[in-house]
Formats: structure tokens, sequence, C-alpha cells
């Protein structure tokens, strides 16, 4: 994970937790409900983050399947071309053998 895709959010977790400590400023007095409010803006801007990272493993992890399935189905188209052209003059040598006895 580098940190440069994620700077934005990062940020925004920055800021949510600074507007959060400025919107309780009022409650100073009691320190725990500070601490708690921030912690909890601090948990929610990490689970952002947690959910962004996860949904960017999930995005290469498709696009690596896509990747591999496009692979595969070339290589099968191929081999289905091959097996047509190898049924087609099998078929073409047993039509060609057919006339040939048939004009005997």
């Amino acid at each position: 994970m580098e940190l440069r895709e994620y700077w934005i959010d990062i940020l925004l977790t920055i800021v949510m937790v600074i507007s959060t400590l400025v919107l309780i400023l009022r409650f100073w007095q009691d320190i725990t409900i500070a601490i708690a409010a921030a912690l909890m803006m601090l948990s929610i801007g990490g689970l952002f983050l947690s959910l962004q990272v996860k949904m960017r493993h999930l995005e290469e992890s498709v696009i690596a399947r896509e990747r591999m399935l496009r692979t595969n189905l070339e290589v099968i188209s191929t081999r289905m071309v091959d097996k047509y052209d190898l049924a087609i003059s099998h078929l073409d040598e047993l039509v060609a053998e057919m006339s040939k006895r048939a004009y005997k």
C-alpha cells in the first residue's frame, strides 16, 4: 500500500477528527467525552481507509481474473479452430475417398 494513493483519505480523516474536537470544545470539562469522540471519528476514518484498501485489492483481483479468463478464452478458441480445421480436412479426405470409390 502506497501512502500517496490514500493521502486524500488520510487528510479527510484528520479533518474529521479536528472538526470533531472543535465541535466538542464545549465539553472539555469532561475530557472523557472529548477523547471518546476523537477516537470514534478516528476509528470511522480508519474504517473508511480499510474499506478503500479492501476495494482496491478486490478491483485488482477482478482485473487479474478478467485477464486470465481472456487469455484462457483465446487459447480455447485457438484449439477449437485447430480441431475444426482437422475435422474439416478429415471430412474432405473421406469425401474424396468415397468419390473415388463411387467412380470405380
